[in-house]
């Protein structure tokens, strides 16, 4: 029995550019999240041909309900809807072979990349574990390597990409799109792009085991960079937070986990200010 767990965000995905395809309400969002469903289902089926026997796909962008259930490959469990404790890798644990990441973006601040960002953009200007600034692709492959689980794949644009060969060696990469800048991009038809992803998946599933687990070795040392001080005014009265510039606050653990949950919480009521 071979176990797959996708995580799938939206600004990753070929075509995608702007917020009238990422925000619940924008104009061109339906149409996004067809493609969206459809580049998942193209990992499946190439996790499938490779021997997958088991595949959870768990929807991660915004309000978490963007996968379109009756579009998605019939033998996928899916995931979708907010809040969740692990938010964007919500289901994972010990008993999988395989994680893969489709449709990521890089991390705030990143040049030439489409919709740049950490976790919320409107409150995170910067993530550094460890003394490591990371976007979701790192934060979220390191839930994965706590219970030594590999990230295997990761799709989006040539950014996140580079981001993932960088913390991952050995990971599949592949690029549905070049970034111009951050509203703009060079994009793969939806049909090529869904195409390489099949085969991608096919490919590093079938590699498994070339590709090592991605882990923060404890303690954990989160220093979380916010958008204003209001933000972290109120991030610093989670107990164990330390504020350590006027943007900016601290949380240490020895546990990964713990430290992914404070980061969740701190970022939600941070974003509070924002009502």
């Amino acid at each position: 029995m071979v176990k797959v767990y996708i995580s799938a965000d939206l600004e990753g995905i070929a075509g995608v550019t702007h917020a009238e395809h990422t925000m619940r309400d924008g104009k061109e969002h339906e149409r996004a999240r067809v493609l969206m469903t459809e580049e998942v289902n193209a990992a499946i089926s190439g996790a499938i041909e490779a021997g997958a026997t088991e595949i959870v796909v768990n929807d991660s962008h915004g309000t978490m309900r963007n996968i379109i259930p009756e579009r998605l490959h019939k033998d996928a469990y899916l995931i979708s809807g907010t809040p969740k404790p692990l938010s964007m890798m919500e289901g994972i644990d010990d008993s999988f072979d395989a994680a893969m990441f489709i449709g990521y973006h890089a991390a705030c601040g990143t040049q030439n990349a489409v919709l740049d960002h950490t976790y919320a953009g409107r409150v995170v200007s910067a993530a550094i574990i460890n003394g490591m600034e990371l976007g979701e692709t790192g934060i979220n492959a390191a839930v994965a390597g706590y219970f030594g689980v590999p990230v295997v794949m990761v799709s989006g644009d040539t950014a996140v990409a580079s981001q993932a060969r960088d913390l991952i060696p050995g990971v599949v990469t592949v690029v549905v799109k070049q970034g111009i800048g951050r509203y703009a991009a060079r994009s793969l038809h939806p049909e090529k792009a869904q195409a390489v992803i099949k085969e991608a998946a096919r490919k590093a599933l079938g590699s498994l085991g070339s590709v090592g687990c991605f882990r923060v070795r404890p303690p954990v040392c989160l220093e979380l960079h916010m958008n204003n001080t209001g933000m972290a005014d109120i991030a610093e009265l989670i107990p164990g937070v330390e504020r350590i510039a006027p943007r900016a606050i601290r949380f240490v653990s020895e546990d990964y986990l713990t430290v992914f949950k404070a980061m969740r919480a701190a970022i939600t009521l941070a974003g509070e200010t924002l009502q």
